[in-house]
């Protein structure tokens, strides 16, 4: 008896993370980059943030400096193509810039990632995006549409 409820627990479990595993991916599936999901108001915000927080490492370019990696082209391309704009927030919300990832405001941060966004040639759309990780993790970012 004690078995057969260790079992059902165990499948109860293992079911439950499938479906969270699946319907995570379908979320991150169901909407991408090529969707406009940022505002080009949002974007030019994002260039006055991008040049005062991050040109002097990732260049005026995007292009990066050989220590920073570039945010646009092959290399952007490689690091993050079927990733989620999460996991791009993520990074840069928590680490950037080095010299005080505080000194930025995660609402700042979503207006980089929009002026990235943009750079790539991602469309712009009508909704901002979010300053909120968990919202952003439902955008892939794909790079042929």
């Amino acid at each position: 008896m004690k078995l057969r409820i260790a079992f059902l627990v165990v499948a109860a479990v293992w079911t439950a993370g499938v479906t969270q595993s699946s319907l995570g991916a379908q979320a991150a599936g169901g909407r991408t980059v090529w969707d406009g999901v940022f505002t080009d108001a949002q974007a030019t915000r994002g260039e006055e943030v991008y040049k005062s927080a991050c040109s002097e490492c990732h260049g005026a370019d995007l292009n990066g400096d050989g220590f920073a990696p570039a945010l646009t082209g092959a290399e952007f391309a490689g690091n993050w193509n079927e990733l989620t704009v999460g996991d791009l927030f993520e990074r840069i919300r928590i680490s950037m810039p080095p010299t005080g990832p505080a000194g930025v405001t995660p609402a700042q941060k979503a207006d980089i990632v929009a002026h990235v966004m943009k750079i790539n040639k991602y469309p712009a759309g009508k909704t901002e995006l979010e300053g909120k990780t968990d919202v952003l993790k439902q955008i892939k970012i794909v790079m042929k549409q």
